[in-house]
């Protein structure tokens, strides 16, 4: 099991661990379907893991309920709502 830092997440989902597990888990269901991983991954890493991965990395962000991740142009486009 992959090693993810609460300190760097939780900055991500305004302080909130159920704004963060939320976000983890619609892009991790969004990952199940698309299968489009913004951040480098290997094949048998569960999706909730590059889903945090991708958190961290700032590729994935909430606003307002809906989940918006990064164009290859670096511009954030929106995915999914809630």
């Amino acid at each position: 099991m992959a090693y993810q830092p609460l300190e760097e997440l939780l900055p991500k989902a305004s302080s909130s661990v159920y704004r963060l597990v939320r976000l983890a888990s619609m892009r991790a269901t969004e990952l199940a379907t698309t299968g489009v991983k913004l951040v480098p991954a290997s094949a048998d890493q569960k999706l909730t893991t590059t889903a945090l991965d991708e958190i961290r990395a700032g590729k994935v962000v909430e606003k307002g309920g809906d989940i918006f991740t990064v164009n290859k142009d670096g511009r954030f486009k929106k995915n999914a709502k809630s």
